[in-house]
C-alpha cells in the first residue's frame, strides 16, 4: 500500500484523463452545485483540491479561494489554472485559526486515516457560522456493492485504487465522529442510482441517469444512499 502523496503524485499524470465528459464530469458537476451556493462571497478552502477542476469554478463566485493538497504533482496543474494552492495534510492543516468560514472537501476524507483528527483541524480554521460540506464513501450504497464486486480501477500504468487506504463508512458513524461544534444541517448523495460509469457513454442512458442523479442528491430519502455522502454542516 502506499503513503497518500505517492498514489497522488502517480495518479496526477492520468488523473483528468476521462474526467472532462461522461461520469466523471456529472459528477464534478452534482457536487459543485452543492457547494457554489456556499462559497460566495465567503473566505474558502477547499481539501483535496486536486489538479483544481471544482476549485476553478469556486473561486469566481468566492471572496478568497485557496485549495490544499497533499500531492504536488496535482498541485502543479491546479497552480497552472492560476489557483492559490498549498502543499498539506487534512490533519495538519497551515492555516492560522479561524481563517476560513467555508470549507469543503471531495474525494478525499475516505483516504484519511486519523479521520476525526482531520475534522478538528476543519474546527480550528474556520469560524462560527462557518458552513462545511464533507463527503464521505458510503458503505450503504450500491456504489459500494459494485465495487466490492468488481477489480480496483487502474490509476496508472503500474497502480490500482487498492494501493491506498479507503474507509466506507454509514451516515450514523459518521455522525457520531463529528466534533461536538460542528451540526447536520442536510445531507446529499451523489451517485445514487448510477450502477456503472460506463452507462454515461450511451447518449440515451446518459440523459436518463443523469436527471436521475439530479433528483436523487436532492431528495432526503434517497440522498442517504448515495455512493458519495456529503454531509452539509454548520460550525457552532
Amino acid at each position: 500500500m502506499l503513503d497518500n502523496r505517492s498514489y497522488y503524485d502517480e495518479f496526477s499524470s492520468w488523473y483528468e484523463k476521462e474526467r472532462h465528459e461522461g461520469y466523471h464530469a456529472l459528477i464534478d458537476d452534482l457536487e459543485t452545485e452543492l457547494v457554489l451556493p456556499l462559497c460566495r462571497d465567503r473566505d474558502v478552502l477547499e481539501i483535496g483540491c486536486g489538479t483544481g477542476l471544482i476549485l476553478r469554478r469556486v473561486a469566481p463566485v468566492a471572496r478568497f479561494a485557496a485549495g490544499l493538497d497533499i500531492s504536488e504533482g496535482m498541485l502543479e496543474v491546479a497552480a497552472g489554472r492560476g489557483l492559490v494552492t498549498v502543499q498539506g495534510s487534512a490533519t495538519d492543516l497551515p492555516f492560522a485559526d479561524g481563517s476560513f468560514d467555508a470549507l469543503y472537501s471531495f474525494k478525499v476524507l475516505a483516504h484519511v486515516q486519523d479521520i476525526r483528527k482531520a475534522l478538528r483541524e476543519f474546527v480550528r480554521v474556520t469560524r462560527p457560522g462557518a458552513t462545511l460540506a464533507l463527503e464521505f464513501y458510503n458503505r450503504q450504497s450500491l456504489r459500494y456493492l459494485v465495487k466490492r464486486a468488481t477489480s480496483p480501477g487502474a490509476i496508472s500504468a503500474r497502480t490500482d485504487e487498492s494501493a491506498v487506504y479507503t474507509r466506507w463508512d454509514t451516515l450514523g458513524e459518521l455522525r457520531a465522529m463529528l466534533p461536538p461544534e460542528l451540526s447536520v444541517e442536510r445531507v446529499a448523495g451523489v451517485r445514487v442510482v448510477t450502477p456503472a460509469a460506463a452507462v454515461h457513454r450511451i447518449p440515451g442512458l446518459r440523459r436518463i441517469f443523469g436527471a436521475a442523479e439530479v433528483f436523487a442528491r436532492d431528495s432526503r430519502r434517497l440522498g442517504r444512499f448515495g455512493g458519495f455522502l456529503v454531509l452539509i454542516l454548520k460550525r457552532a
